[in-house]
């Protein structure tokens, strides 16, 4: 995902002057090229993420398109404050970019696991929040972030679901399609959608027909393209890589509440209200928390097999 955003992006700066990204030290392998090539829209501002927040609000307000770079939590909770004051009270056109999405930076510790940050940030007035699930959403993210007026948030993960979508276009807003299915629908956010997909090929040889459906953008919602697939499904299942208070599972409920509807059942698979205390990688923090394949199989078996003595909604 990191190198689609930067291929991306640089296509972008290259016929846009008013594109800036600026980095708080990181990120020199991938941005190499792009600093060799476009020197004047490049600027590493060091270790200093509330600094970096602040030039970019700066030159936003000056008419540039800032885009900041940086990983797991640093450009985001280190410096929610300037966010908050300088960028989204402004409206300003900062575009700010985590490319260390949920466990993708697993060995590092919780200070490196950004798992509260699409609540957070979705919270913050005029903020657009968007998280991709495959490389080309990536891509497409990157040009929606440029092409969408004012703040957004770009949440980049490690790891990618394969690029299958039945639906090649990225509409801002819209669930995409991955898979069709028509007992129980699933909706994803990010790299663990790979995890999904696993589950819904696994489900089909129990008979299960499940559809799977990247929520690439968590803010806003069009919530009457959501309504329609929550009505038509037994099961409507949410996985992220993020704590269960306030992320996708959330959003999922906020637009059924809008749209008046209510799924039939509903299963959450997220981090309950904890802290990742251990460390490992990506997929062993997944298999650690419940959001592997394996879990989300067994969480929606117990519900389909046995639907009678399944609760209306729970939480795994």
């Amino acid at each position: 995902m990191r190198d689609a955003f930067v291929k991306t992006l640089r296509g972008l700066a290259a016929q846009d002057r008013r594109v800036l990204l600026i980095t708080g030290d990181l990120g020199f392998g991938v941005l190499t090229e792009f600093a060799r090539d476009l020197p004047k829209q490049y600027l590493n501002v060091g270790v200093a993420e509330q600094n970096l927040t602040g030039v970019a609000c700066g030159a936003a307000l000056s008419g540039h398109v800032v885009f900041t770079y940086s990983i797991g939590n640093f450009p985001t909770l280190r410096c929610l404050e300037q966010i908050r004051n300088d960028v989204c009270y402004h409206d300003a056109n900062v575009k700010i970019v985590a490319i260390g999405g949920g466990f993708s930076y697993g060995a590092l510790g919780v200070s490196h696991h950004a798992t509260e940050d699409l609540a957070i940030m979705r919270s913050l007035p005029g903020m657009t929040v968007l998280c991709p699930g495959d490389v080309y959403e990536a891509g497409e993210a990157t040009a929606l972030a440029y092409h969408t007026p004012g703040p957004c948030y770009l949440r980049l993960d490690k790891s990618a679901a394969p690029e299958i979508g039945a639906v090649r276009d990225v509409v801002l807003g819209r669930p995409r399609q991955l898979r069709a299915g028509s007992d129980v629908v699933i909706f994803g956010a990010g790299g663990v959608l790979e995890d999904a997909l696993e589950a819904a090929a696994m489900l089909d040889r129990d008979g299960l027909s499940c559809a799977v459906y990247s929520m690439h953008t968590i803010k806003p919602l069009q919530t009457a393209a959501v309504a329609p697939l929550v009505k038509r499904a037994a099961l409507v299942v949410t996985v992220e890589e993020h704590t269960i208070d306030g992320g996708l599972g959330s959003v999922v409920l906020e637009a059924c509440a809008a749209e008046g509807v209510w799924p039939a059942r509903l299963l959450r698979f997220a981090m309950k209200n904890e802290f990742s205390s251990v460390v490992g990688s990506q997929k062993y923090l997944r298999e650690r928390y419940g959001l592997s394949a394996s879990a989300l199989v067994q969480g929606i078996r117990e519900v389909m097999v046995s639907p009678a003595s399944s609760p209306a909604a729970k939480e795994i």
